[in-house]
Parts: structure tokens; sequence; C-alpha cells
């Protein structure tokens, strides 16, 4: 019992890592994408293309490294309950989350898609209770507290003024929420018998595939220079490959309500990166804001 538990404690330390640097990585890519929209007049619906039609093959050259990832990859492209269940966290968590979020921030604005967004470890704190017949602990239930008003306070300032709801970006900010909620919970159970690399590999090409065929992203081709183009691979192979191998790790080492909340690293790797591009400082409830999701990934670990 003892090895066990010590194998268990150092499982879920692991996907604590992981979920760090995914969503650190997912933080910095944010900043990153809005540069390079801003700078090159790239459509976000081109970006999250590119990013899918790329990075699927890294995961799918990754899985294929291993034997163990090379019978993970032919077994389920021979089951057909596998490869629904991929389909099902490519249209549910991979598409939905992205389309969702730029939606969001289309009709609102980046803070408020950002703290719409976080709402969805409460969703995933629900599903967890109603999953395993029990009521939400404590701790639990004061991380996802500290988590909600440091996401809300990094991302506005304390400024409620930047908040803005319209019925549409109310709807687009619910359906992050539940995105969100969806990346957290749908992947584990393919993960755990298909594994990360190709449950990854083969839902980003899914997601890719089917919003090409609607957006046609051969016909929005931005211009480009040899510094967009480098900046592009990192996003690929940092922001998106790293960032959502990591993340979903996590997911699979720590569980779902631990990722979730953890997740919320993100919004402070955004507003470091932005502040430091942009040299400026941070604002006492930033500050605050940080101080309490800190606090959070403590109580989580």
């Amino acid at each position: 019992m003892g090895e066990k538990d010590d194998e268990q404690r150092r499982r879920i330390r692991r996907g604590i890592v992981a979920t760090l640097v995914g969503g650190t990585f997912w933080g910095l890519n944010g900043t990153v994408s809005k540069w390079l929209m801003d700078t090159y007049a790239i459509d976000p619906l081109w970006l999250v293309c590119l990013r899918e039609l790329t990075a699927c093959w890294l995961f799918l050259a990754a899985a294929a490294v291993t034997a163990q990832g090379r019978e993970q990859l032919t077994g389920v492209l021979r089951s057909p309950s596998g490869l629904l269940q991929i389909l099902g966290v490519s249209f549910a968590a991979i598409l939905f989350s992205q389309v969702a979020y730029l939606e969001a921030i289309d009709w609102t604005n980046s803070a408020t898609a950002t703290i719409m967004q976080s709402l969805g470890m409460v969703l995933v704190l629900v599903y967890v209770c109603l999953k395993m017949r029990r009521r939400p602990r404590r701790r639990e239930l004061l991380g996802v507290v500290l988590a909600l008003v440091g996401t809300y306070l990094v991302a506005t300032g304390g400024n409620p003024g930047q908040l803005n709801l319209p019925p549409e970006g109310l709807a687009w900010g619910l359906g992050c929420a539940a995105a969100a909620a969806c990346l957290s919970i749908l992947p584990a159970a393919p993960m755990a018998r298909w594994g990360n690399f190709t449950v990854n590999g083969l839902a980003f090409l899914f997601s890719g595939a089917a919003l090409s065929l609607w957006y046609r992203p051969w016909e929005h081709v931005p211009a480009l220079d040899g510094v967009a183009l480098a900046v592009l691979a990192l996003c690929v192979v940092a922001g998106t490959f790293g960032a959502y191998a990591l993340y979903l790790q996590g997911v699979k080492d720590a569980g779902s309500m631990r990722a979730s909340l953890l997740g919320t690293i993100e919004p402070v790797t955004a507003t470091i990166a932005t502040v430091v591009w942009l040299a400026t400082p941070f604002s006492p409830a930033e500050i605050v804001g940080f101080a309490l999701i800190i606090v959070m990934v403590y109580l989580t670990a």
C-alpha cells in the first residue's frame, strides 16, 4: 500500500508540473499570437487552422517514435469506438474551445473572455462530485474561489469597467466555460487507453480539417516575412504542441479538477508576458491576483 501511495503522489506531482508548464506555454502563446495578428493582420481562424494542421503531425510523429505509441495509434485506427471518442474530444474540446474563445473576445474583450472561460472549473467540480457521488471538499471550494477572484484581478486589474457583456458575448463566454470543462474532462478516458500523443494528434487533425473545410484558410493567407514564420513555428511547437501535450498529460496524471484549477496560470503568464514586452508596471490588483492564484496552486498540490 505504501509503494502505491508513493507512486500516486509522484504521478500527481508530475501532473501538477505538466499542467503548470502547459498553462504557461498557453499564456505565452496568447501574447505572441496577439502580436502576430496585430502586426501582420493575421485572421484568428487562419491561425487556428495553421496551428492545428501542423501541430497534429508533431503529435502523431511523437506517437510513432515508441513501440507502445505505434501500437496505440494503429489500435485506435482499427477501433470505431475509439475514433468516436477522439472525434468527441476534437469537436467538443479542441475546436469548440478555440472558436468559442475567439468569438467571446470578438463580442466582448480578452479580459471578459478569460474570466468566463475560468468558470469552466466550476463545471468540472460539479462533474467530479456527481461522478464520485460526494460533496465538494473545502480545499476544492476555496481553490475555485481563489482562482476565480485571482483571474478576475489579473484580467481586469480590478476595474469592472473592462468587462462588457452583450447577450452574444454572454452566450459565447458561457460556451468558453463549457469548452474549458470539456477539455479537462473528455480527453482523460481516451488518453488512458490510447495515449496522449495519439489522442491529441488525431483530435487536432480532425478539428483542423473540419475548420478548414468551412473557413478555407488558403483564401486568407497573410503576407509573412522571415520573422513572422519563425514566430509562427514557435507558436506551433511550444504554444500548441507543447502546451496541449503537457496540459492534457496533467489532466491524466493530476486529475480534471486539479488541472482545471492549475490552468489559471495561463492569464498570469499572459499578463506577465504582455507587461514585460510593453514595459508596463503591474497594478496592485494584478499583484493580489497573482498571489491568490499562487495560494490556489499550493492548496491543490
